[in-house]
């Protein structure tokens, strides 16, 4: 499971091909602000639900199984299940572990979320 988690850093997120997607709520991408160029894209609703097939379409929309996709939530939690679970479906992807809370922490700039 570990080639699942990679830490995430403004190198990683600013040179590399990953498409770096946001799985948080938009309450949580207005109080912290977002990755520059990120993708925002919600996985799990404030009561825990979840729509896997509309999440899957959504990936599919940004290059699907043929690109590297990087999630990120707050502090890894959360993205570490989407990402199992994407790559059992067959998608190439990452865990962005440590989350925003790991780039804040890290003094990495955030963006205002735009809506």
């Amino acid at each position: 499971m570990s080639s699942l988690n990679v830490y995430p850093d403004k190198e990683l997120l600013e040179n590399s091909d990953m498409v770096v997607v946001d799985i948080r709520t938009e309450m949580e991408w207005m109080q912290t602000g977002v990755v520059p160029g990120c993708k925002t894209v919600t996985f799990f609703q404030m009561d825990g639900s979840y729509d896997a097939e509309g999440f899957m379409k959504a990936m599919d929309a940004l290059g699907g199984k043929e690109k590297e996709i990087g999630f990120i939530c707050r502090t890894g939690s959360r993205t570490a299940q989407v990402a199992m679970f994407m790559k059992q479906q067959g998608y190439n992807v990452k865990n962005l572990a440590g989350g925003v809370m790991k780039l804040m922490s890290e003094g990495y700039e955030l963006v205002p979320y735009k809506g």
